[in-house]
């Protein structure tokens, strides 16, 4: 799920960027730290959008740079077990599907792609369900479920999906 985030914090503004807007240097510089982080309380941040910054800074001993009270909005990206998704297949390999759910890539193991036999096809690198004689190739679009979310050491959020329930799976184009 996504959402808006209002935060208030304190952006230091570096002396090489005095002179330049307030708004804009205090916006590269929150991109800069908050930007494809992930917290707690919001989830993965993708953007810093509005920018409300205090025009008096303060000073502290032994850094030549500002500290400016702020105020911001953030889109953040704040994934939530059995929550549905739709994304498109960017990969295709024998233990599985990764799919692009927009800021992050999430992964379906093989067995959880549907409740019938699925078979991996090296030479079209697609996954085959052999009953109902669908091909799940790159680039196809599927509805999944959440049923797992962790952190994986230094690589961020690991996402993994299942398609084995009613109204999952690949999304037919009509």
């Amino acid at each position: 799920m996504f959402k808006l985030v209002k935060v208030k914090s304190v952006v230091r503004i570096p002396p090489e960027k005095f002179g330049r807007p307030l708004e804009e240097v205090s916006r590269e510089e929150l991109r800069r730290e908050y930007e494809g982080v992930l917290t707690t309380n919001a989830g993965l941040i993708i953007t810093i959008l509005d920018v409300k910054v205090s025009e008096y800074g303060r000073i502290i001993h032994g850094d030549g740079a500002t500290y400016h009270d702020v105020e911001f909005t953030a889109l953040a990206y704040d994934p939530f077990l059995k929550e549905v998704v739709e994304g498109e297949v960017l990969t295709v390999t024998d233990s599985g599907l990764f799919i692009d759910l927009g800021p992050i890539d999430g992964f379906i193991y093989i067995g959880q792609v549907s409740d019938e036999k699925v078979e991996y096809d090296a030479s079209r690198q697609a996954l085959l369900l052999r009953n109902r004689k669908v091909i799940i190739d790159r680039g196809d679009n599927v509805r999944a479920r959440i049923y797992s979310i962790g952190l994986q050491p230094g690589k961020g959020l690991r996402i993994q999906l299942t398609m084995r329930q009613v109204g999952l799976g690949k999304i037919e184009e009509e």
